[in-house]
């Protein structure tokens, strides 16, 4: 049943896409406008209370909990496992975003600064910081942790309405259970699509750049068409070492690229670019969770932080059964600290990196990259590559990385849905990742047509407000499951230590063994 409605409702907005495109736009914006009028301080409330919320959980009473019981073991060594949070930290967004962001920041600044100043630049790192950092993967600590908690504790099986059942009793098996997993299913999606969207235009700008094959909405179609025939080959032949082996492919890609830029641009402003920003961010990072602009009635917010608050949240269920299934015998403590801290330093790093080279070659070697910016966010990175030496070759390496993101993070997405839509069968039927394939290239191509960037930012927003209700909502369940574990733990070690003194003092006051008898 949670398929077949989810199918139903994303397949009436796929239709809706491709007959009119104009019309979807145009509701997509109207709803987009109601939305962040009425509701736009709900998604910071909530994003700053998921933060508040996971650090309470790794510091308070519930720290000592241990995922899978207390002899569980972890199945992966802590390297391996935060090599794995590594893996899951990073993703096309940071390609494509992590010149682009700092640099539209420094062109169009937030708390009215002067454009194109000393000032804005510094604002264009802060913010980027603020929007990849700790929050983001707050929000995926909490599904994660809460799913893991009732597969590996509880023995129940790892969907979003299980995670409701200290809430609700056994209606999270019902109709209120099945409403919860269809708005998972849906967000899930719609962020997934939105991801695969942005690597589209990106791969899009960069043939464009070192090929001369035009950028034009057609180009991004047959991109997402033959990346989604990659994808779904994958997802259906079930070669998960090629997977494994292309991510780790993917990570040296990544590493090999950041390095580059590293070597090639300006090292010293790029360390004393991230130690400034990364104090900033620190000291104001409560007045940038809850900034609104009730007064200026500006868009900033809206376009950016709002945006990204409501990608993250649509990505969270996908994200957090990944780091769900990694993490078994991970105390609670241990499991958040780890999920907040190192995906966020890989972020940090990353845009420090490019942000910094982005901007020190706007500001100081007069590259045109606000330019590009200003013509297409997709165009950034490459507007800074063409800057150093071995252009060519440097251009050609973003776009297979971004490639292959697009299929491994596709390839993933379409097994966690399938699983969401199989009552958490970890092996779900070939029939439901084929669906979810073909539905998800199909909404990131109609969000391309009915908008852009725009129409893609919009529906994230859109798809994600239910479910955040959701996930404040699991915030309490979870609170109250967490409360029962410490109070049964609780008694278990008070009973255990009451049995060792017990036993300590029959041993003391036994009598002391006689001589030997001939």
């Amino acid at each position: 049943m949670v398929f077949r409605i989810a199918l139903t409702l994303v397949s009436i907005f796929v239709a809706w896409g491709i007959v009119s495109p104009g019309s979807l736009g145009e509701s997509m914006q109207w709803l987009l406008t109601g939305v962040i009028g009425r509701v736009g301080w709900f998604y910071l409330l909530a994003m700053f209370g998921f933060l508040v919320f996971a650090l309470y959980l790794a510091f308070s009473r519930f720290g000592y909990i241990r995922l899978g019981g207390e002899d569980a073991e972890p199945h992966f060594h802590r390297v391996s496992w935060f090599s794995m949070l590594f893996a899951a930290g990073m993703g096309i967004g940071l390609v494509f975003w992590g010149v682009a962001e700092p640099v539209s920041h420094y062109a169009k600044p937030p708390l009215g600064l002067e454009p194109l100043s000393p000032q804005s630049a510094g604002a264009g790192l802060r913010f980027a910081f603020f929007h990849w950092g700790l929050q983001p993967w707050a929000a995926y600590s909490i599904i994660a942790l809460a799913l893991a908690f009732f597969q590996f504790n509880r023995n129940r099986p790892m969907l979003i309405s299980t995670t409701f059942e200290p809430l609700i009793g056994a209606r999270a098996n019902g109709p209120i259970g099945k409403a919860i997993d269809v708005l998972a299913l849906i967000a899930t999606a719609f962020g997934v699509a939105t991801s695969l969207g942005l690597g589209a235009m990106q791969i899009g700008a960069g043939l464009e750049r070192v090929f001369g094959v035009p950028n034009t909405v057609a180009a991004e179609l047959i991109v997402i068409a033959v990346a989604s025939a990659l994808y779904i080959a994958s997802s259906m032949s079930g070669l998960t070492r090629g997977i494994q082996w292309l991510s780790n492919f993917n990570m040296l890609l990544a590493l090999l690229l950041l390095l580059s830029v590293f070597v090639l641009g300006p090292t010293s402003f790029i360390l004393d670019a991230a130690t400034t920003t990364l104090g900033a961010y620190l000291d104001g990072l409560v007045g940038m969770s809850l900034r609104m602009t009730p007064f200026s009635r500006g868009t900033w917010v809206a376009d950016w932080t709002l945006f990204y608050w409501a990608w993250w949240i649509a990505w969270a269920p996908f994200v957090g059964t990944f780091i769900a299934r990694i993490s078994y015998g991970r105390t609670v403590r241990e499991f958040i600290i780890g999920v907040l801290l190192v995906p966020s330093i890989i972020s940090f790093l990353w845009f420090s990196v490019f942000g910094g080279a982005g901007l020190y070659a706007a500001i100081f070697e007069q590259v045109p990259i606000v330019q590009a910016v200003q013509q297409d966010a997709s165009l950034a990175l490459f507007a800074l590559l063409d800057a150093y030496p071995a252009a060519t070759l440097t251009s050609i390496v973003a776009i297979l990385l971004v490639l292959v993101f697009f299929v491994t993070s596709a390839d993933s997405a379409t097994y966690v849905l399938g699983m969401m839509s199989d009552r958490g069968n970890p092996q779900p039927p070939s029939r439901y990742k084929l669906t979810w394939g073909l539905l998800i290239a199909l909404i990131a191509g109609v969000l391309l047509l009915s908008g852009g960037l725009e129409g893609l930012q919009a529906m994230s927003i859109l798809a994600a407000l239910p479910f955040a209700i959701v996930m404040s909502l699991m915030c309490v369940a979870l609170f109250r499951a967490m409360d029962e574990e410490s109070t049964s733990l609780s008694r278990r070690r008070h009973a255990r230590d009451r049995l060792l003194e017990r036993l300590l003092r029959e041993r003391e006051t036994a009598p002391a063994p006689g001589p030997p008898q001939d």
